[in-house]
C-alpha cells in the first residue's frame, strides 16, 4: 500500500500496536505455569512429552551436559565455528563498553553517598528451537550476561524428538552458557521462574519466543525480571533519490521473511522510488524460498509512505518507533540525529540490517511494537542491579535533621520524624 504524509493521522493509526491480550491463551498459559510451580519436574516431563514428542523419565534427563556442548563445537563445520567465534568477539567487545562501575562520593564531613553495581546471580535465556536454529540468539542473550559477571547462565531450548541443534549448542559453548536444558514453551519459562527439583530458580528471563513464551514471561514478571515482551519483527527503511531500489527491496524482504506478522515499511522522499521498489520486490521474491511468508507479511503489514522531505520521514520514523531503522540516504548520520525513536539505526547503503543481526556487535534483541519510544536494546545493564549507599556522619545528620523532620511530619509519618529526633536528643 502506498500512502503520503503529512498528514500523519492514518499512519498513526497504522503504527498503533495491536492488542496482544488473548483470554484463552492467558488462561492456558496460567494453567501450565501453575502446574509447573506445583509439580515441578513431573509437570515438565509431561509437557515435554506432549508438546515436544520427547520421552524422558526424569527431569535430570532434560539436562544437556557441558561435554555435549564441547562435542557440538568440535562437530560443526570449522569455518562456521570460526564465524561464531568472530561474531562472539564482536558482541563481547561492544558490550564491555557498557560496564558500569558505580561510584562512592566521600564528603568532607566523612559522610558517604554512592551506588554499587552488582551482577545478577543466575539468569535464564530462552532460545527458540524446533523448525529453526538460532545460534545468534544464544550469543546476543548470553554474552551480555557473561560480561556483566552473572554467575550462572541457564539456557532453555525445545528439542522436538530430542535432537538439539549442534550449532546452537556450539554457540552456547562459545558464549559461556553454564547450563542447557531441552525444554521450551510456557513450561520452560515457568521452570526458570519457579524452580524445580532439577532447575534452579533464576533472577531474570531473557530471549525471544512464540506467543506462549511471551505470555508466560508476562505472567511471571514480578516473581522474576524479564527483558521485554517481544512482538513481530519490524523494519522501517528511509530512502532518498540516492537509494538503490534493489537494496531497499532486499532489506524489506529480509524482515518480511521472518513470519506473516512481520512489519516492513518504506518511507521515501523520492516520488519515483516506490514503483521501482515494487518491481524489485516481485523479482526478488521469486527466488526466495520463503516467498510465501514474505509476500503474506508485505501484503498484510507492508507500507510505502511518500513524504515531501526527509524531515517528514524522520517524523514518520519517530511515530512508528521501529525495531530496525535503515537510513539509505545521502547523509545518514545527519538524518539519524533528527530521530528519537528506534531500536537500532543502520547508517547508509553498506550497513544492511543482517550485519546487526549476526556480527557487528550491538545487540539484536531490540524493542518492538513501538516500545522503542521508551525501551532499549538488551545490554549489560539488563544483568546488573544498582544499590544505593548512604552513610551519614553525626555532623551531617544534625545539619539535615530539621528538614527531614519537617518533611516527615508534613506526610503524617511521626515514626519517620522520631527516628531522626531520637538521635539528636541522645536517647538510646
Amino acid at each position: 500500500m502506498i500512502r503520503s504524509a503529512p498528514p500523519f493521522a492514518e499512519l498513526r493509526e497504522m503504527a498503533a500496536a495491536a492488542s496482544t491480550d488473548d483470554p484463552q491463551l492467558r488462561e492456558a498459559v496460567a494453567r501450565i505455569v501453575g502446574d509447573v510451580a506445583a509439580r515441578g519436574d513431573a509437570a515438565l516431563v509431561e509437557y515435554t512429552r506432549r508438546f515436544d514428542n520427547l520421552e524422558v523419565a526424569t527431569g535430570a534427563e532434560l539436562r544437556i551436559g557441558a561435554d555435549e556442548l564441547e562435542r557440538a563445537a568440535a562437530f560443526i563445520d570449522p569455518e562456521l565455528l570460526a564465524s561464531l567465534g568472530r561474531a562472539a568477539e564482536n558482541v563481547r567487545r561492544f558490550h564491555e563498553r557498557q560496564r558500569e562501575h558505580g561510584f562512592v562520593d566521600w564528603l568532607p564531613d566523612g559522610s558517604l553517598l554512592g551506588q554499587r553495581i552488582t551482577p545478577l546471580r543466575r539468569v535464564g535465556i530462552y532460545v527458540p528451537g524446533g523448525r529453526a536454529a538460532y545460534p545468534s540468539s544464544v550469543l546476543m542473550n548470553a554474552i551480555p550476561a557473561a560480561v556483566a559477571g552473572v554467575d550462572e547462565i541457564a539456557m532453555v531450548s525445545p528439542t522436538p524428538g530430542g535432537e538439539a541443534s549442534p550449532v546452537v549448542l556450539a554457540a552456547a559453548h562459545v558464549a559461556g552458557v553454564t547450563e542447557v536444558l531441552r525444554i521450551g514453551g510456557a513450561q520452560a519459562v515457568a521452570a526458570l521462574a519457579h524452580g524445580t527439583e532439577t532447575i534452579g530458580r533464576v533472577d531474570k528471563i531473557v530471549g525471544p519466543g512464540n506467543k506462549w513464551v511471551a505470555e508466560a514471561k508476562r505472567q511471571v514478571f514480578g516473581l522474576v525480571d524479564i527483558d521485554m515482551i517481544a512482538g513481530p519483527s519490524e523494519i522501517l527503511v528511509i530512502a532518498d533519490e540516492w537509494a538503490n531500489p534493489t537494496h531497499v527491496a532486499a532489506d524489506l524482504i529480509g524482515q518480511a521473511e521472518h513470519d506473516p506478522d512481520a512489519i516492513a515499511w518504506l518511507v521515501t522522499s523520492c516520488p519515483s522510488l516506490p514503483e521501482a521498489v515494487v518491481a524489485e520486490l516481485d523479482r526478488l521474491l521469486e527466488r526466495n524460498p520463503r516467498r510465501d511468508v514474505a509476500r503474506a507479511a508485505l501484503e498484510a503489514n507492508g507500507a510505502i509512505v511518500v513524504v515531501t522531505s526527509l524531515a517528514d520521514a524522520a517524523a514518520v520514523a519517530d511515530l512508528r518507533a521501529p525495531e530496525h531503522l535503515e537510513l539509505l540516504v545521502a547523509e545518514p548520520l545527519a538524518l539519524a540525529g533528527r530521530i528519537r525513536n528506534a531500536g537500532a539505526i543502520f547508517l547508509g547503503a553498506h550497513s544492511p540490517e543482517p550485519m546487526g543481526d549476526y556480527f557487528a556487535g550491538p545487540n539484536h534483541v531490540l524493542p518492538t511494537g513501538g516500545t522503542a519510544r521508551f525501551a532499549s536494546p538488551l545490554g549489560v545493564y539488563d544483568f546488573v542491579k544498582r544499590t544505593s549507599l548512604i552513610g551519614y556522619s553525626p555532623e551531617r545528620l544534625r545539619a539535615h535533621a530539621a528538614d527531614v523532620i519537617r518533611l516527615a511530619e508534613a506526610e503524617g509519618l511521626h515514626g519517620h520524624a522520631e527516628a531522626v529526633r531520637v538521635r539528636l536528643s541522645g536517647e538510646s
